[in-house]
């Protein structure tokens, strides 16, 4: 499954990474050798939202990786710059990063409160603007580079019921696309990443969304991105991948491993499948961000 790039010693920011993929990307990058920036604003756990950015770090040091938790609201320009500056103060590069922090609205557009509207977009599109326009000189002066958003295929069947939320996630999207061509040369790669079914996370738990047949496990969200940054940056970049997709392309037939229940595959729900449901106070403000 894995490319030719070695990881061993490169350094990966990943927001949201409190939790959820966030937390099974950052221990799959450390089991790699990779060290990692936990950038979340959960600094304690709690039974509603177990895990933090301190829990996260630990787990990854115990792997014998690095980690430096950092308090981040990737809706704030000076914290994301700070953060940036601690990581080179810390490990001296950049290497990687995921963009994962999220908020949910899956309502229509009369039902899209212009606070809600500026949240998601907040912390959706722009957060994840910011955070890979901070990190791209750091990248472009070491030669090597793999930005990933998590955010699905521009599919306008799935607008309807959803108008707001998919503005700021194929926004993501059109990052990815648009930048890995003014990237062409430079050795930085960007690429968008979905899952084609829902994932098991506090979201879906808390919003009652299915059950664990309706699940696959968040590992599936890690192994793609491995499968991605361990790939020459210049190989694979300006792609809207879909999980499952682009590892049946990097050679993985057994997707049973990624069932929450071991005797039920999950049904394939794209963006366009989305119920439309709120945020439980916006998934108790914007989870894992």
């Amino acid at each position: 499954m894995k490319g030719s790039e070695k990881l061993d010693g490169r350094v990966a920011i990943i927001t949201g990474g409190s939790r959820g993929i966030g937390r099974e990307v950052a221990l799959a990058l450390a089991k790699e050798g990779v060290r990692i920036v936990v950038a979340a604003k959960s600094e304690a756990s709690t039974d509603l939202l177990p895990g933090s950015i301190h829990t996260v770090a630990d787990e990854v040091r115990a792997l014998g990786s690095d980690a430096l938790p950092y308090r981040l609201d990737v809706r704030d320009d000076s914290a994301i710059a700070g953060m940036v500056a601690a990581t080179m103060e810390k490990f001296g590069r950049i290497d990687i990063l995921v963009n994962n922090a999220g908020a949910l609205w899956w309502k229509p557009v009369l039902e899209t409160p212009m606070k809600r509207y500026d949240l998601i977009n907040g912390v959706n599109s722009r957060g994840s603007f910011a955070c890979t326009q901070a990190v791209l000189p750091h990248m472009i002066a070491n030669g090597w580079g793999h930005i990933l958003v998590y955010s699905p295929p521009v599919d306008l069947s799935a607008l309807p019921g959803k108008v707001g939320y998919l503005i700021s996630k194929f926004g993501m999207t059109m990052l990815a696309h648009g930048l890995a061509e003014e990237m062409r040369g430079k050795h930085v790669a960007i690429n968008a990443l979905w899952p084609v079914t829902a994932i098991e996370s506090q979201a879906t738990i808390n919003f009652g969304l299915g059950g664990p047949a309706f699940w696959r496990k968040a590992s599936i969200m890690a192994d793609s991105t491995l499968a991605v940054v361990t790939r020459s940056p210049d190989e694979l970049t300006g792609r809207a991948l879909l999980d499952e997709d682009f590892l049946r392309e990097v050679g993985v037939d057994d997707f049973a491993v990624y069932r929450c229940d071991p005797n039920s595959e999950p049904p394939r729900l794209l963006a366009k499948d989305l119920p439309s449901v709120g945020g439980i106070a916006d998934v108790r403000r914007a989870r894992g961000v």
